[in-house]
């Protein structure tokens, strides 16, 4: 890691919600913060032209946290809530400020989010081989558990997908009842998920589409929620599927071919080409599958539980999605 001036925090440090003027600032400090610790030439520029802070925020205000010092902004983080399951991060701090119990301040406000929403699967993504991150997190009870692979491939014209609809080329008439069927679908990967909000900031900030299959009864057989391009999470000629699962039961492999094939479609109508895709390890045909079309891994990381229970992170569960 390239050395850097340590700054002593003289003041106390202060959390409160991350304000929009500060979002310049916050995501300055998150690029900073994941390009030094990777040791990249230029951290400032890590992560090009996705944007996980200003979408995030636009998301939910009220789950977006700031760390100030002397008023100013020195770190952030954010929650997420899938239901029953929440999530959060990007965690960052000023890398001139780390190992200084910032983070620690920056985890309280998320802690409360998840006891408000009552979830009751919790997890991160983080830095497999970093034990100070493993450390941090198992002080609030999260527990490392499998890898996550964060993979890419190079999109190819694949053939249409059909009974394949966009939430987006929905009406507005059509699309409660689209969200009715997602949700009926993600319950049945794992009681109580919910990618509703998911699916309504991806549409309102125009980040991208949301797939969904139908299959030949009332009910969806597969959902993609995908960021497409500079200014969402994929990032420029980018289509990255923040989260994917077809239906349980004796076809959800052929499910999961068919639903990997409308992400691929999706791009290429786009015009993007890269595919980018994460896939927790336990799910082990998941993911020999998306290694057989071609993806390969770029970053990986663990992702942390609380409690120390696999969610739906098993063998038999067939979901693109990776906590970061």
């Amino acid at each position: 890691m390239p050395s850097r001036k340590r700054t002593s925090v003289a003041a106390s440090v202060s959390v409160g919600p991350l304000a929009e003027p500060d979002l310049d600032r916050a995501d300055e400090i998150f690029r900073v913060a994941f390009g030094t610790f990777l040791g990249v030439p230029e951290p400032e520029t890590f992560f090009g032209t996705a944007d996980y802070v200003r979408t995030r925020w636009a998301a939910d205000p009220h789950a977006a946290f700031a760390a100030t010092v002397d008023g100013e902004v020195v770190g952030s983080n954010f929650a997420a809530d899938w239901g029953s399951v929440g999530y959060f991060g990007p965690l960052t701090v000023r890398p001139d400020l780390w190992d200084q119990g910032i983070g620690r301040h920056l985890m309280e406000p998320i802690m409360a989010c998840f006891d408000t929403w009552e979830n009751r699967h919790l997890g991160l993504f983080t830095f497999s081989h970093s034990p100070k991150h493993l450390e941090l997190y198992r002080r609030y009870g999260f527990w490392p558990r499998f890898l996550t692979a964060i993979m890419k491939k190079q999109v190819a014209v694949s053939a249409a997908v059909p009974g394949r609809v966009l939430y987006g080329e929905l009406t507005a008439a059509e699309r409660p009842e689209a969200l009715t069927l997602s949700r009926a679908l993600t319950e049945s990967v794992y009681d109580g998920l919910s990618l509703d909000r998911e699916i309504m900031a991806t549409q309102a900030q125009g980040l991208g589409e949301t797939i969904l299959l139908e299959g030949s009864d009332s009910d969806l057989e597969g959902l993609a929620v995908c960021h497409c391009g500079a200014g969402s999470e994929a990032g420029e000629d980018v289509c990255f599927v923040k989260f994917g699962a077809v239906r349980p039961g004796p076809d959800a492999a052929d499910r999961f071919e068919r639903l990997l094939t409308a992400c691929e479609q999706l791009a290429t109508e786009k015009g993007l080409g890269q595919l980018d895709a994460g896939v927790n390890l336990a799910r082990q045909d998941a993911y020999r599958r998306m290694v057989d079309r071609g993806f390969r891994t770029w970053l990986q990381g663990v992702t942390m539980h609380k409690p120390n229970e696999p969610g739906y992170s098993h063998s038999d569960a067939y979901v693109i999605d990776d906590w970061r």
